[in-house]
């Protein structure tokens, strides 16, 4: 056999190879991007108030309205401390998450001074159903999200919170509540874009508009606003490498759409 078949062989072999490659590539299942909220209803949705029972959603905190799900506080006469929020039913480990978010209207009566434009997504939760009556904060990572009050003055938003957790950010263990992100401010109630990278307990990235704003890794039980019970106390220190996705209710007005999400 001469060189010049070898050459013609050894190409239409490859050539072979790579289409079936190719064809394995288009056979083979692609996931998906899968729609949270409906547009409709709270359909998969579990409402957790601060002094009520699970299930309870109380003076219509979560609505929905023109396919948004809208926290609302319309029907309250003053706020408190009725911490909400709304759990989606499965937990998650690795994933792209994707939603909007505005903040809208005027604060409900009473509602904490730092509460203004603020709110959050709560990532790694505990389960709904394990919360107490008498819980504030479920244990996990807060993306916290903030609107600008006073035109001027700094207030990011992506930021990260840590109810119940620790996080370490380039290798140093972070005992602070809540660290800033690196975003712009946003002063009015236009839709803002954010996106979080969960890669189990490895990397954790906060995304505004498209710009990283936060990265860090290793999430672990402990600290502030962890329940004081001997059930959180045994797990201090234990990894969080996955959980649920809830949506806060703070006293502020806020607005949620297009909530998705694509495990990795």
């Amino acid at each position: 056999m001469n060189y010049l078949k070898i050459i013609f062989l050894s190409a239409c072999i490859i050539s072979i190879s790579n289409c079936q490659k190719k064809q394995k590539n288009l056979e083979a299942p692609s996931k998906k991007w899968i729609q949270l909220f409906n547009g409709k209803d709270l359909t998969d949705w579990t409402v957790k108030i601060n002094g009520h029972p699970l299930g309870e959603n109380i003076h219509n905190t979560f609505r929905i309205e023109n396919s948004v799900i809208k926290v609302s506080y319309d029907d309250y006469d003053k706020f408190g401390e009725l911490y909400g929020h709304i759990f989606y039913k499965n937990s998650f480990s690795n994933y792209r998450l994707k939603l909007q978010y505005r903040f809208v209207g005027k604060q409900a009566p009473d509602g904490q001074s730092w509460a203004t434009k603020n709110s959050g997504v709560m990532i790694h939760c505990q389960s709904p159903e394990s919360m107490e009556i008498n819980q504030g904060f479920p244990v996990s990572l807060e993306v916290q999200l903030l609107g600008g009050v006073e035109e001027g003055v700094v207030r990011p938003t992506g930021n990260l919170c840590t109810p119940g957790t620790h996080v370490e950010m380039k290798d140093k263990l972070i005992t602070e509540h809540c660290i800033n992100a690196t975003s712009e401010t946003y002063y009015d109630d236009q839709w803002i874009n954010l996106e979080i990278v969960v890669m189990n307990d490895t990397v954790i990235s906060h995304i505004i508009n498209d710009k990283e704003v936060i990265r860090y890794s290793k999430p672990t039980i402990g600290g502030d606003y962890m329940p004081d019970l001997k059930f959180w106390k045994d797990k201090e220190g234990t990894p969080l490498t996955h959980g649920y996705i809830s949506l806060q209710s703070e006293s502020h007005p806020v607005e949620f759409r297009d909530i998705k999400l694509l495990e990795l």
